[in-house]
């Protein structure tokens, strides 16, 4: 969707729904604005406690490295003491006697001497190259299998030290080198035996590593030491190529904030494990705390931004009501005021419909005085009529002539007395104000009749009214003054024989009837004076105005009667009628 037309929908939305997604929008930006300011302090948060764990990590796994590396140099001293070689070498040469059993007793004393020294070593043995063990300090046997690997280990390594790490039939880290002799008189790298130190690697750990959180030593091979029981370790930073950072991960389904640090000289990984809800508990509880409050404060807006806007938008949408009432002629009904309403607010809204009411109020007296007052007119004219006329006499008066020259055989006063006949009852007769344009055509036919009884050949009437208009809705009494005022005004005055044609046709917009004559034609701008009052009418019947007003009234202000003068020099009356006006 185009952005001109996003913005053209906006600009055509109705004033409710445009304040509800302003404001809307207003609060969702802040919302926003205030969750991206909430992650950042969050992540500077993360930051310094990585800072902090990175720190004491650093110094507990270089404790502890350091701690291993004296233990790793004792083995060093122990595969090299002089006395030790001596002894491994008279036991690989003499593996039997009463001097081995000296020399057994005195190698067991020295390993005793050592480890009762170490506070981080369970035992200190040492396998002679005949399979005897000699040992001292806590002494845990080991299973042959696991005395192989060990033996087999200790050889690959061919005099290096080699870790092997804690399992589940001993808890110990085992530092094992292979004892090769390379005393002073004799360097020939013979192997005399295998050397293995058991460390307490749980008390280092315990006595030398700091801080919140559990320490984890890992290595390729796996776990080394955890203080507490090993959680998954998919989710653990091992395979990265960093030497130090931290994650948040997910452990044994609880989070996790994980300080990592890889040690460039054993390539051991050093761990800091702390629940990720132990440290951020309380931050944990203010970041729900403010997403709750601020979706309460949004839901809390949008009930009032609606309020807002309906208190607005209803008082609108009445006055829009009212106007349609009030366009469609209903001034009563727009004028209501609903029960229970309260007193209209004096603000902008308030004062308009205030304004509208009072105008409302105006035009609906204003109506029905003029209603009141035309009703009342009419009733006087038609009164007076009645007063002057009693119209069952006349018609039977009426009825008597024709039956009379009926049976003289006077066929042109009988044609004249019906036509007279039914003039008069279309006159009178007010019960239909609007006929259809045939049944007014029947009128100006009788018309018609009578005058051309009374001027013979002078009168020449023509009428070209297609057949399509006859459904045409019209006041009553519309053409027929029309064709009295041409007679009067074009035929009366001269000798001369007048045509006069009555003729429709359809515009674009509306259907026009004209009534032309062959006259001396109408001075410009009669029309125009007589509804200023400035020219007074001679005639005593309906005159042009009265068939103008009455055609506006009936259909509208664009509609009515127009004077022109033909190129003969003849005059025409135009009636402009609606084309979708039916009986």
């Amino acid at each position: 969707m185009k952005v001109s037309a996003i913005i053209d929908a906006y600009r055509h939305m109705n004033i409710r729904n445009k304040l509800s997604l302003l404001l809307t929008s207003v609060v969702l930006v802040s919302l926003a604005f205030t969750i991206a300011v909430q992650r950042y302090a969050f992540s500077l948060y993360d930051g310094q406690i990585y800072e902090k764990s990175s720190r004491v990590l650093n110094l507990s796994s270089t404790a502890i490295e350091t701690e291993l590396k004296r233990l790793e140099q004792l083995s060093y001293n122990l595969v090299a003491d002089a006395q030790i070689q001596k002894w491994l070498t008279s036991l690989k040469d003499n593996p039997s006697g009463y001097d081995t059993l000296l020399v057994r007793q005195q190698l067991t004393d020295r390993l005793f001497s050592y480890s009762g020294s170490e506070s981080y070593v369970y035992s200190i043995q040492i396998f002679d190259a005949g399979g005897g063990e000699h040992a001292g300090g806590n002494i845990r046997p080991f299973s042959l299998g696991k005395f192989k690997e060990i033996t087999r280990i200790a050889n690959e390594a061919q005099g290096e030290n080699r870790w092997i790490f804690p399992d589940s039939s001993d808890d110990a880290l085992i530092a094992a080198r292979e004892i090769r002799s390379f005393t002073n008189t004799q360097f020939d790298l013979r192997n005399l035996g295998t050397l293995v130190l058991r460390i307490n690697l749980k008390r280092i750990a315990h006595d030398l590593a700091s801080g919140e959180g559990d320490l984890m030593i890992v290595s390729e091979e796996g776990v080394i030491y955890a203080d507490k029981p090993t959680p998954n370790l998919e989710n653990l930073p091992l395979s990265t190529g960093k030497q130090r950072g931290y994650v948040i991960t997910e452990l044994g389904g609880e989070q996790y904030f994980v300080a990592y640090r890889r040690s460039p000289d054993s390539g051991w990984t050093y761990l800091n494990l702390t629940p990720f809800r132990q440290i951020f508990e309380q931050i944990l509880f203010i970041k729900e705390l403010v997403v709750f409050v601020f979706v309460g404060i949004f839901l809390v807006v949008i009930v009032l931004v609606l309020r807002f806007s309906r208190n607005i938008t209803h008082p609108i949408y009445d006055l829009i009501g009212r106007m349609k009432l009030a366009e469609k002629g209903n001034f009563e009904e727009a004028n209501f005021a609903p029960a229970g309403e309260g007193p209209v607010v004096m603000n902008e809204i308030g004062l308009l419909q205030r304004t509208f009411r009072l105008m409302i109020e105006r035009i609906n007296r204003l109506i029905k005085e003029n209603y009141s007052n035309r009703l009342l007119i009419k009733e006087t004219e038609f009164k007076a009529l009645q007063a002057q006329i009693n119209p069952h006499f006349l018609y039977n008066t009426l009825e008597s002539i024709n039956w009379m020259a009926k049976v003289n055989k006077q066929d042109r006063i009988s044609t004249m007395v019906e036509a007279l006949a039914f003039l008069l009852r279309q006159s009178v007769d007010m019960k239909r104000p609007m006929i259809t344009l045939e049944e007014e055509l029947d009128i100006v036919r009788s018309y018609v009749t009578i005058q051309t009884i009374r001027f013979e050949e002078r009168l020449d009437f023509r009428m070209d009214v297609p057949e399509r208009f006859f459904r045409l809705a019209l006041p009553k009494l519309t053409l027929q003054p029309l064709l009295e005022n041409a007679i009067h005004y074009a035929l009366e005055p001269t000798i001369e024989p007048c045509r006069i044609t009555l003729r429709a046709w359809e515009t674009d917009s509306d259907i026009r009837l004209a009534v032309e004559d062959t006259g001396p034609g109408i001075p410009a701008g009669t029309l125009e004076r007589l509804k200023s009052g400035e020219l007074l009418t001679k005639g005593k019947g309906i005159g042009l105005l009265n068939i103008d007003e009455r055609i506006k009234i009936a259909f509208g202000e664009e509609y009515g009667i127009r004077l022109e003068n033909t190129e003969g020099g003849g005059a025409r009356v135009i009636l402009a009628l609606p084309r979708d006006k039916e009986e």
